[in-house]
């Protein structure tokens, strides 16, 4: 498998590790927007899928997760351990300064593709 130049000198477990990560923790952000709109027990589909695949984390995360926190919030706060996990551990576990040398490869990866499709010339 050929990776892109940009995270090339990442290990693919590494990758592939952030990959997982950054979609919990966008799915969870995908919740807590669709939220806004919908109410949690929606019988819209997408709703249905959010809440589906982000329900046994939150129940996960409950132990640690404050009491007063409104629970349109909640995906958010969960959302916010992912973010650490992935900008800061991660990178420290590699031996790798804190402050983005991991630097997001899914993201990176998406903008990447966006500014090929979009992007000038």
């Amino acid at each position: 498998m050929n990776l892109p130049s940009s995270i090339a000198h990442l290990p693919i477990e590494v990758v592939i590790l952030d990959y997982v990560l950054g979609m919990i923790m966008w799915t969870l952000i995908g919740r807590a927007a669709m939220n806004i709109f919908l109410p949690i027990d929606s019988p819209f589909f997408f709703m249905r899928a959010f809440v589906m695949l982000t329900d046994p984390i939150l129940r996960v995360f409950r132990p640690i997760t404050p009491g007063f926190l409104i629970p349109a919030v909640v995906p958010l706060f969960v959302a916010w351990f992912f973010y650490m996990i992935r900008f800061y551990l991660i990178p420290w576990l590699l031996g790798y300064s804190v402050m983005g040398m991991l630097s997001f490869p899914l993201e990176g990866e998406i903008a990447a593709g966006l500014y090929q499709l979009f992007g000038p010339g």
